[in-house]
């Protein structure tokens, strides 16, 4: 049974979590509090101190893209890699560039803002978690904000320069959707899922799983940015994709995982 270790609000984890349910992969989820979620990841991999995480098989893999090609190996159908060796190189490009030129900036976009609100950050990471799991995060807060704001190089001129990236992956998503609606041939592949993932802060979109922060809770200005966004062709676009691609979880409890299941194998 595939374990999928995430912190509960990265885009990132988002990313593999819509493959894995769309795959309908049965997987168990383990929420990580962030801080402690690298010590984690660290251990299980040996080379990463990030979420994702997926075990499988007894051995773990960090890198959402190296992840999902590991699915896609494992699990081919229904495909996430165009069949045609250019739509594929064309899909992984594009899978690239919003990993690169997208990912880091809306987050570090986004918690410019936020984390001077622990009110609202706390209950990100800690829904559904014990009473206990979210008194640490709390009390633990002001380290955890030093900690973020040094590792994702977060500070003002810095988010100024990320808001500007996320405009131009924005300019870069609407320019590359295609006729049929799809960035990449006539079918949802790795491109779009990544595009919509790490874009999912920006409309917000009902399919996500977790739960975020209401569009009144923004500051001001920022609401003001985020929504011009999320107005545009490519928002619009990250909302239907949601709809039309995100599909029910295929998360398992660890008793509905420990419930043997039949091998298809024998009749």
């Amino acid at each position: 049974m595939p374990v999928l270790w995430q912190v509960q609000v990265s885009h990132y984890v988002e990313k593999v979590r819509w493959a894995l349910d769309y795959k309908r992969v049965p997987h168990i989820r383990r929420s990580l509090l962030p801080g402690l979620h690298a010590v984690k990841a660290k251990r299980l991999t040996g080379d990463t101190s990030t979420a994702p995480v997926l075990t499988i098989n007894g051995g773990s893999t960090g890198d959402s893209s190296r992840i999902i090609a590991l699915i896609e190996e494992g699990w081919p159908q229904p495909p996430l890699y165009p069949e045609d060796p250019a739509r594929r190189r064309r899909a992984l490009e594009l899978e690239e560039f919003f990993d690169e030129e997208l990912g880091p900036h809306i987050r570090r976009a986004f918690y410019q803002e936020l984390l001077s609100h622990p009110e609202l950050v706390v209950p990100l990471f800690t829904q559904g978690r014990p009473r206990g799991a979210r008194a640490l995060l709390r009390a633990g807060f002001p380290i955890l904000r030093v900690a973020m704001r040094q590792r994702f190089e977060i500070s003002a001129d810095a988010a100024a320069n990320s808001r500007a990236k996320m405009v131009a992956a924005m300019d870069r998503l609407e320019r590359e959707i295609s006729p049929s609606g799809y960035l990449v041939g006539e079918s949802f592949t790795v491109a779009d899922l990544t595009a919509a993932a790490l874009f999912y802060p920006v409309p917000r979109p009902a399919g996500f799983p977790y739960a975020m922060v209401a569009d009144d809770d923004l500051p001001d200005s920022f609401r003001e940015f985020v929504d011009s966004l999320a107005r545009r062709p490519g928002g619009q676009w990250v909302e239907q994709i949601y709809r039309r691609h995100r599909g029910v979880s295929a998360e398992l409890t660890p008793a509905q995982a420990s419930v043997p299941r039949p091998d298809p194998a024998v009749k």
